[in-house]
């Protein structure tokens, strides 16, 4: 019912945004649109020259990117027409806002999840630097034992690896493993886990906490998480697995829970530079790195697609949501059984403002969800961030999806995904607004 709601609100919306324009700028709006794309694509032109440039040329890139806006609102205003085009914005905004909104009702289903039995002998992994310090802010070191936890915490002056601390810990008898920790400590140990067919406990004690969050956890306060200990549910989630310099049955693989990024990300953040002054450091390599003059050039073969020279490449466990501004970098679900995979190729200033008018729809970007796929490259090995770890790997780069692998003990009660708005539709939500109308109407004539 909302859904039909919210769809027939969408078009009625929708229509009053171009009946605004055509009623009070007649023959003009035809106009004042051409104005506004002709500045959009001014805007991404600027962007690219300023992202491609160094010295004053970028600088003159800047202004365009400042002064295109200005000028497009400048003429609305001296045409006297700003509020209509204000207007006729405002109810364009609403009538997607209740498109999504109608896309969106109905599916709120979650991952599965199961009860299982207490853990006797918890084993959790704890690291008192991340997140700024959470471990001892939240006092969970002691919270863990009073629950029956054996609890190691590490000691940043003295390195130890996790993993072998995990495989200690399943030795010595622990039938749940668990870390308060980065996502990357978080990866190392979930993989010990998988190994042993143990569950596994996040604890969100990190900065940003992205694996809890599309768990459903409690980023603010990680205690919470400790819950689980006694009264938890079990999920079953996939995991990425990253095999460098040759095929999975021939290389070990490298966990990830989140993402591995090639290409102008992963070289930036690999530069010595980049730690003291981050900002300053982007800037200086982008140039090259975007026009191939620097970095590896990368292939990608996924499936029947291949993406030769992309800047940039994302490979994520399972894909992430790109409807809105807050759904990025957000996933509903861990359980797809699919890698998502996000292709830049930039190759000039139109294909920058194409990217930046149509957006998703842009021919620069290409949006695969699959199986496995090869990142190589030409270089013998190149930089790839692994949840956030610079790593350097030898090329090819087997990437694959190892579904619902890993047993994930999370608290019963817990604050839930967030849910994304899926991207417009317009053919979908005017079926819905319509065929919805008149089955209804048809069941109230029987």
């Amino acid at each position: 019912m909302k859904g039909r709601w919210a769809a027939r609100l969408a078009l009625l919306a929708g229509a009053a945004a171009l009946v605004v324009l055509v009623l009070f700028a007649g023959l003009a709006s035809l106009l004042l649109m051409a104005v506004g794309w002709a500045g959009l694509v001014a805007t991404g032109a600027g962007v690219w020259w300023m992202l491609t440039h160094t010295g004053w040329l970028r600088a003159l890139a800047a202004l365009l990117v400042v002064g295109a806006p200005l000028a497009v609102l400048f003429l609305y205003s001296s045409a006297g027409l700003l509020w209509v085009v204000l207007l006729s914005a405002a109810l364009w905004a609403l009538a997607v806002a209740a498109g999504r909104a109608a896309l969106a009702d109905g599916d709120a289903r979650g991952m599965p999840e199961r009860r299982t039995a207490r853990p006797r002998r918890p084993f959790l992994i704890m690291n008192p630097r991340s997140g700024g310090g959470k471990v001892g802010r939240f006092d969970l070191a002691e919270r863990a034992r009073k629950l029956g936890a054996e609890v190691y915490v590490l000691d940043p002056d003295r390195p130890r690896d996790v993993a072998e601390l995990a495989r200690q810990a399943v030795r010595d008898g622990a039938d749940l493993l668990g870390v308060a920790g980065g996502d990357g400590t978080q990866a190392l140990v979930a993989a010990v886990a998988v190994e042993h067919g143990l569950p596994f406990l996040v604890i969100s004690a990190g900065t940003r906490n992205h694996f809890a969050m599309d768990l459903g956890l409690d980023r603010k306060d990680p205690a919470t998480c400790l819950d689980a200990l006694t009264d938890g549910v079990e999920l079953r989630v996939d995991l990425g697995y990253l095999h460098a310099g040759g095929p999975p049955e021939r290389t070990p693989g490298r966990v990830f829970v989140n993402s591995a990024s090639f290409g102008v990300y992963a070289e930036v953040v690999q530069s010595p530079a980049y730690r003291d002054d981050k900002v300053r450091t982007t800037l200086e390599l982008l140039p090259d790195l975007l026009s191939h003059d620097s970095g590896a050039r990368l292939t990608v073969r996924a499936g029947s697609v291949t993406l030769d020279g992309p800047q940039a490449v994302l490979v994520s466990n399972n894909p992430y949501q790109r409807g809105d501004t807050a759904g990025l970098g957000r996933r509903e679900r861990l359980d797809s059984g699919e890698l998502g995979v996000l292709g830049v190729e930039v190759t000039g200033a139109a294909d920058a403002a194409d990217l930046l008018v149509r957006g998703g729809q842009g021919r620069g970007l290409t949006e695969l969800s699959i199986r496995e796929l090869v990142v190589d490259a030409d270089a013998p090995e190149i930089p790839v961030g692994v949840d956030g770890e610079a790593l350097t790997l030898a090329t090819p780069v087997h990437c694959r999806i190892a579904p619902r692998a890993l047993r994930v003990r999370v608290p019963r009660h817990r604050p839930g995904v967030p849910r994304s708005a899926p991207p417009m539709d317009w053919r979908r939500v005017r079926t819905m607004a319509l065929t919805m109308g008149r089955a209804a109407a048809g069941h109230r004539s029987g």
